[in-house]
């Protein structure tokens, strides 16, 4: 999963980025978890709940918009890496640090 992830963030920043589902809101609470201090994940966070609010859906997005807030896009950010680390990641290599995350996500 890593490795797909890194072949598509290799792609054009301006690609659009079509999840297939409304969950943005959901993951950015997580991305929030991981990455407190990432101005563009707040940014985000406020433009997604003002879109949400007037009943429109939050996706598709961009790549960069994506490499900027999503966390398994982010395993080599120290933040993420340090928030990896405090979840179990045994160093700091991007597949230990997306494995660590992964499995938060999946009882977050």
């Amino acid at each position: 999963m890593h490795a797909s992830l890194a072949r598509l963030a290799a792609l054009p920043d301006d690609t659009r980025v079509y999840c297939a589902h409304e969950y943005t809101e959901a993951n950015l609470r997580f991305a929030l978890a991981v990455e407190p201090q990432n101005a563009a994940l707040h940014e985000r966070i406020e433009r997604v709940a003002r879109v949400r609010a007037a009943g429109l859906p939050s996706v598709p997005s961009t790549l960069g918009e994506e490499k900027a807030t999503n966390p398994f896009l982010r395993c080599g950010i120290p933040a993420v890496i340090a928030s990896a680390q405090a979840h179990g990641a045994v160093d700091a290599s991007p597949v230990n640090v997306f494995s660590a995350i992964r499995g938060w996500r999946n009882t977050f």
